[in-house]
């Protein structure tokens, strides 16, 4: 997959930058439009420019990759002429700023014990734990019951951006398919920001740019923002549709690794298809994945 790269040779910066400029129309700034036809979507340089205060070819050489950085008032005022949210700002000043620790090996991702039985001891409650690149790192007896048997795939397959997306049953699972997926791709993208020289992840993206074209192009567009909380429509083969509130929760022991708890109301036809979907997994006799096996592998 080396053709494709999490950033082109202008840096990841001048890449989100490009693709922000080309989501945001004169029309939502007041500006007039002008007498002839843009030639590409979006505001132009020299408008941003002149709605951030900076000069134009500064601006365009921070699009070409020219230059690497700028000060926060700059970023600031970048952001506010392509009306970033906060999650876009913040991985503005990531990609202008990025971290020098150093990066993280492909296998040093592991869950404790003591998260291991927490998961397992949730009877009603199916959930997960998600690390950097949103690889599925654990899960009980209800995750698997929604996802398919994690078990039996390879550590690299088993990751929740790659299902959404490739896999048949987790794909159509989601009766809200493209929201998920997009939300997917925005912490994937967020994850890129931080780590972007990772090769792991690089193959990744390279694989469903190749394989799928809603993740190219929504790849492509840079979608950047953080869901910690949401509600998913499911449509599973065993007890058909019903709803469920997801969160994700940041473990204590390892920041990046998230907790993921998929609940409903007590009492409600949700949680019903919850205790039900339980029966049919004590049935299949499906058990959560053991600790020593919660971490991947490249």
């Amino acid at each position: 997959m080396d053709s494709i790269k999490v950033a082109s040779a202008r840096g990841p910066l001048a890449d989100f930058l490009i693709a922000r400029r080309a989501a945001v129309t004169a029309a939502e700034h007041g500006l007039p439009e002008p007498p002839y036809p843009r030639r590409v979507p979006g505001l132009r340089r020299e408008e941003v420019a002149q709605l951030a205060g900076i000069s134009t070819d500064y601006y365009t050489r921070l699009e070409q990759g020219r230059v690497r950085t700028a000060s926060r008032s700059v970023l600031n005022a970048i952001g506010r002429a392509l009306r970033l949210n906060d999650d876009q700002q913040r991985h503005l000043y990531q990609l202008a700023y990025p971290q020098t620790l150093e990066q993280p090996g492909e296998a040093d991702q592991r869950i404790t014990p003591q998260t291991a039985r927490l998961l397992a001891n949730l009877v009603d409650t199916p959930a997960l734990v998600l690390g950097r690149y949103l690889d599925i790192l654990a899960w009980n007896r209800l995750g698997t019951a929604l996802l398919g048997d994690l078990a039996a795939m390879r550590p690299a397959h088993r990751n929740y951006v790659r299902m959404i997306f490739l896999d048949d049953h987790v794909r159509s699972l989601q009766a809200d398919w493209r929201d998920r997926a997009q939300e997917a791709v925005s912490s994937l993208r967020m994850a890129a920001g931080a780590y972007p020289d990772q090769p792991r992840l690089q193959d990744l993206v390279g694989e469903l740019s190749v394989r799928d074209e809603d993740f190219r192009t929504w790849w492509v567009g840079h979608l950047v923002t953080v869901h910690t909380f949401g509600r998913s429509r499911l449509r599973h083969p065993v007890v058909g549709e019903f709803s469920l509130d997801w969160q994700a929760l940041t473990s204590i022991d390892d920041q990046e690794q998230a907790i993921v708890l998929l609940t409903a109301p007590y009492g409600s036809p949700d949680h019903d298809a919850i205790k039900r979907l339980d029966a049919w997994a004590r049935r299949q006799q499906l058990r959560p994945n053991h600790p020593e096996d919660s971490h991947i592998q490249s």
